[in-house]
């Protein structure tokens, strides 16, 4: 045992004698070099430029962690990756509605109107350039003054101010049009008639904020609404007016291209506080009421229809009418029996006013389906799938509720309450994912961004510049919210794409809007808007449509010297800046207000004015910018 514990002694030893003697002789040949000279200057040279730099006690040395790039500074892809032109269309598509277009609308069906509805291009017929303004295109007059000017230059039709002549619709005075406010069946104008529906029913407590006009002319029973803060949503087709819609948004008045034919209006169901027709001339006791009961479905609980001409007070208008007394009396009873089968109380009728007031709830109306067997409750559809959904004969059915008392999906506050209280369908859990508490962030959030868009838009921040605005990608009307306290209205646009369908809770916010898919035409006309808000609609569009489209379309809609605002990840934002380029846009990219860091950037782009040339120029069609 002794023998096993001695081994590893006398191998430590040698071990250490052996490293002793390599130390010893690695020195002395060091020593050997030093003293001949060998790489003395190699050793002087490096030992010259690496100094240490002395100790410093009680001395702070500032870290420079601050970003040295701004969004200024992202790289835009070189020359040959550009698209290198958008070219002008030819001037005779200064008014060009590709999803209304006139020509494509023949080969429909022109039972029902059907040929009116939207029939949008296929994706090899989109145009690749950019819509010409009409020669001497002048910016509107700012609101209120543009309710009732026109320049002619921007809208050059007169064949209304000859067809509505002594309906004081509109007159042509010179460079410009002049609108009364006059209507078919409102001629001493339409804040009178507007007064005299006031009488019927309460517009002056804040329960009635959005109301829908069916073949609204040139919209001024919507126009004249809104100094009593009812934000109105008019419609018309177009058809041989030419110009009721292009009137109606050249005023600075809410306005769409729509018509009631076969497929549902472009809106949630429960929207509407008020719907109003003044010789729309929709056949409404048609087709076992299928367009009243369209009306039915876009009303809230307890909200009002009213209806002025045909067959109104028809004992004393018949002969003005041309048509019959029967004819006429036959209409009325089909519209009451209609009405009522809706479970509809008719509140009054007084002259040429008619109203009628749909129930709060369904408690009763289902009760009575015995008494009326038509329409029958709709058992499938959801009632706020509005894109392409074709109109059913049966009655949308309100939400439960526990008594007869109580308000199907919930009481909406007044106006203005109405804007920043929960929306009932938020606060009920409806809208999946959306909590209370999320709503109120987000109105906080986009009130900070809409203070941070107007230094960046000096014309966003000019309280007038704008009037008409449009946000492409609405979420929960935040954005729409914040500037409610500017003279400006706002389009909001929830995608048909978009994961959750939030539009009925921006209605219950007393809002407006309408749904869309951006890989498509909007209906409406060139230059409708001031100023395009875009939030993620890139990112949203990416895998299912050309970016150039979506700006093309755009441009289309936007008038000449407005603008636009983007908000999307900073690979979108490159890429739509370059086609900005093209289109001749000044263009710039800015940071995300939390700096630098976060992918997401802002893109503020200014529409060029341009026009096309004059009628005795070009007659090839080719624009001509200034």
């Amino acid at each position: 045992m002794a023998k096993f514990l001695l081994q590893p002694r006398r191998t430590n030893l040698y071990y250490m004698t052996f490293v002793t003697v390599l130390c010893t002789l690695c020195y002395l040949i060091g020593v050997w070099q030093h003293s001949a000279g060998t790489h003395s200057s190699a050793i002087t040279d490096v030992t010259s430029t690496v100094t240490c730099p002395p100790i410093l006690k009680n001395i702070k040395i500032h870290l420079d962690f601050e970003a040295h790039h701004i969004a200024e500074d992202l790289p835009v892809p070189s020359a040959t990756a550009r698209v290198v032109h958008l070219p002008p269309c030819d001037s005779n598509l200064s008014e060009y509605t590709p999803c209304e277009d006139a020509t494509r609308s023949l080969k429909f069906e022109r039972d029902r109107l059907i040929y009116r509805e939207r029939h949008c291009p296929e994706k090899e017929e989109l145009l690749k350039c950019r819509i010409p303004a009409p020669h001497g295109y002048t910016v509107p007059f700012r609101w209120p003054e543009s309710r009732g000017s026109v320049w002619y230059a921007n809208v050059p039709h007169k064949e209304l101010t000859v067809e509505k002549k002594k309906q004081n619709w509109v007159h042509y005075e010179g460079d410009r049009f002049r609108f009364p406010g006059g209507g078919t069946m409102f001629p001493n104008g339409a804040d009178a008639y507007i007064d005299d529906i006031g009488k019927l029913i309460n517009l002056k407590d804040g329960s009635i904020r959005t109301a829908i006009d069916t073949g609204c002319g040139v919209a001024s029973w919507g126009a004249y609404l809104l100094s009593r803060d009812i934000l109105t949503v008019s419609f018309a087709p177009r058809d041989t007016h030419e110009a009721q819609v292009q009137f109606a948004l050249e005023r600075g008045v809410p306005a769409v291209i729509g018509v009631l034919a076969s497929i549902r209006l472009p809106y949630p169901s429960r929207a509407f506080d008020m719907a109003h027709c003044s010789r729309c001339l929709i056949p409404w006791g048609q087709y076992d009421g299928l367009y009243l009961i369209e009306v039915d479905r876009v009303l809230r609980p307890g909200g009002y229809w009213i209806l002025s001409g045909p067959p109104i007070n028809w004992q004393t208008h018949w002969k003005g009418w041309q048509r019959t007394e029967a004819d006429l009396k036959d209409e009325q009873d089909m519209i009451e029996r209609v009405a009522k089968s809706l479970c509809w109380k008719k509140l009054k009728q007084k002259g040429d006013l008619a109203i009628w007031q749909k129930p709060t709830n369904h408690v009763h109306c289902k009760a009575n389906r015995k008494v009326f067997k038509k329409p029958s409750f709709c058992q499938a559809q959801n009632p706020d799938t509005a894109w392409y959904t074709k109109l059913e004969e049966c009655l949308t059915p309100l939400p439960g509720v526990n008594n007869i008392k109580e308000i199907a999906g919930g009481e909406l506050a007044k106006w203005p309450e109405r804007l920043t209280t929960v929306p009932p369908r938020i606060s009920s859990g409806s809208l999946e994912g959306i909590t209370d508490e999320m709503f109120r962030e987000n109105t906080a959030l986009w009130k900070q961004r809409v203070t941070l868009y107007k230094t960046l838009d000096y014309q966003l921040a000019d309280p007038g510049r704008y009037r008409n605005l449009l946000d492409m990608n609405s979420y929960l009307g935040s954005f729409a919210a914040a500037l409610v306290d500017d003279p400006v209205w706002v389009m909001n646009i929830v995608p048909v794409e978009a994961q959750v369908n939030t539009l009925g809770a921006i209605y219950e916010r007393g809002l407006i809007g309408t749904y869309q898919n951006w890989c498509e035409s909007m209906s409406t006309y060139p230059r409708t808007y001031d100023f395009i808000h875009s939030d993620s609609v890139f990112t949203l569009y990416k895998d299912r449509c050309e970016m150039e489209d979506i700006l093309l379309e755009m441009d289309r809609i936007l008038r000449p010297e407005g603008s636009i605002i983007f908000r999307d990840d900073v690979d979108m934002v490159v890429k739509a800046k370059v086609f900005l380029d093209a289109m001749q846009y000044d263009a710039r990219i800015v940071d995300h207000e939390k700096g630098p860091h976060h992918r997401e950037k802002i893109l503020l782009a200014a529409k060029q004015y341009w026009t096309a040339p004059a009628p005795n120029q070009n007659e090839g069609g080719s624009s001509k910018e200034s």
